[in-house]
């Protein structure tokens, strides 16, 4: 979450005519992430999150984004809720962006991430993608493996030859090997710790779907291990891993072929996050209310799964 795009007091008091959530009394801007334009908003009648879509997000996806929270919403799964206007549409135009309001979660994200939150994350997500199953709109993951190389491309002019080489070794790897057969469906994507809530220390719901689409289910397992499942220093635990996998078994089980895959996933999934991080390193405007993600991180865990020898070193 960031903010690229100022709102008027007119725009805003304009846009909101075209809802039943009263007046506006407050509106102010979210400075974390790097993909929209996010606003805390205060009405007459409560608490809303608003967002203008910029960047990566195409328009046209906004339908399986939006559509998603509402279904999985209704699934009892506790994510935001887009409010639609009286014209019964949850998208419309603000400040010359697409733009949308959802409903505002309780709770906080962990800043320190302990062995006691990894399990309650891992049941949340298999929930996720047992209530995901029957959502009948489907949108193919721009950043799973066909979508690295562009990244690539477009940032390597800022690296060392060595990194430059490992990179792209990488991509060509992942190229040739990526696995096509395991189970899928709608997976978030992008579920780091600022993006579920805990509240009392039980987990009390999952934002930013933003990075939702159709892809491998272990494949978002494999995120969350790289997501949660490190140390400051870059140290894989393998009891996070074990409670994560645990959390997960008790709601969807994982297949032999999905275990099997893990290790693979999981160094994908971190040459995923290091590409995206180092393209948005040196694309991301200077003036933008934002803190840049180091790539580094993500080179450091991509180097561990390469060095894995068995599912015993993730804890299974």
């Amino acid at each position: 979450m960031a903010v690229y795009t100022e709102v008027s007091d007119t725009d805003l008091e304009a846009f909101l005519a075209e809802y039943d959530i009263g007046e506006a009394d407050a509106l102010k801007g979210v400075a974390e992430g790097v993909e929209n334009s996010n606003y805390l908003l205060t009405t007459s009648k409560g608490q809303y999150f608003l967002t203008l879509y910029e960047k990566r997000v195409d328009p046209k996806d906004l339908p399986f984004f939006l559509g998603l929270m509402d279904h999985l919403s209704a699934r009892g799964i506790n994510c935001p809720q887009p409010i639609h206007g009286r014209d019964g549409s949850a998208v419309r135009t603000l400040a010359g962006k697409p733009a949308a309001i959802t409903t505002f979660l309780h709770g906080l994200s962990p800043r320190r991430i302990n062995v006691g939150h990894c399990g309650p994350v891992g049941e949340a997500l298999a929930g996720l993608h047992l209530a995901g199953k029957d959502f009948a709109l489907k949108r193919p993951n721009a950043l799973s493996v066909a979508g690295w190389r562009p990244l690539f491309e477009g940032s390597r002019h800022h690296i060392d030859k060595a990194l430059d080489s490992e990179l792209a070794a990488e991509i060509d790897f992942f190229e040739a090997n990526w696995p096509s057969d395991l189970p899928s469906g709608v997976i978030h994507a992008d579920l780091f710790n600022d993006n579920v809530f805990f509240l009392h220390d039980k987990l009390s719901g999952l934002i930013d779907f933003y990075f939702a689409c159709n892809d491998l289910l272990a494949y978002d397992v494999a995120i969350c291990l790289n997501a949660w499942c490190f140390e400051v220093d870059n140290a894989f635990n393998a009891t996070k891993a074990r409670n994560l996998l645990q959390g997960y078994d008790r709601v969807r089980k994982l297949s032999d072929a999905e275990r099997k895959a893990l290790p693979l996933l999981a160094r994908g999934s971190a040459l995923r996050f290091l590409l995206t991080r180092l393209y948005d390193w040196v694309h991301t405007p200077p003036n933008a209310l934002v803190k840049r993600k180091d790539p580094q991180e993500y080179l450091a865990k991509l180097r561990f799964h390469r060095s894995t020898n068995s599912l015993a070193d993730y804890g299974l």
